[in-house]
């Protein structure tokens, strides 16, 4: 079993857009998650360039070195908790990071700053942000509801960080009429 890692796939649309490339190209793999996908064997060398071609015209790619992979696999399981998870988001991230990753939470956040020049728990509050937006767009909860949600210790916390990232109050945000959103593999 070869695991190939893969930049950019951040949601459930990306999974289906890779496992396309994957069925038109005639690759087999055995499972496909944010960021991975499982072949039952080592990609040939011309079916490799071929699949990095087409990731890329798609706005993937192939991570190929450990740094990049860990760093990438980190943000998915930040992107995998904060956007696609019901559950109420009421972990230690250096636990659940060094865990997943069976790594020293050390050696990988200074990894991490190292390459992407914000510190990761930099990256987990601006992940977090745009999730707060994407919840004030849709309206369905309160902002205490959404301060509840994403384990925040009080709503004036929330509001305070959502103004230092964003420049503006969470209900200026609601009001205003353009929502300055951002791709979350843009983050």
């Amino acid at each position: 079993m070869i695991t190939i890692y893969i930049k950019n796939m951040v949601c459930p649309r990306c999974i289906a857009a890779v496992s396309n490339i994957l069925e038109q190209l005639e690759i087999p793999y055995t499972s496909i998650k944010l960021g991975e996908v499982e072949l039952p064997s080592a990609l040939a060398l011309k079916k490799k360039f071929a699949l990095s071609i087409r990731l890329q015209e798609s706005g993937f790619s192939l991570i190929d070195d450990r740094k990049s992979q860990l760093i990438e696999q980190m943000k998915t399981l930040v992107i995998d908790k904060v956007h696609h998870s019901s559950e109420e988001l009421d972990i230690k991230w250096a636990d659940h990071i060094s865990e997943m990753l069976h790594l020293d939470y050390k050696y990988l956040s200074s990894l991490f700053s190292s390459v992407e020049s914000i510190t990761f728990e930099q990256y987990i509050i601006s992940q977090k942000i745009e999730r707060v937006k994407e919840l004030i767009v849709y309206d369905e909860l309160t902002l205490s509801q959404i301060a509840f949600k994403l384990h925040y210790s009080s709503v004036a916390y929330l509001s305070n960080q959502f103004k230092k990232i964003t420049g503006m109050t969470p209900s200026q945000f609601k009001k205003g009429t353009e929502k300055n959103r951002k791709f979350i593999d843009e983050i």
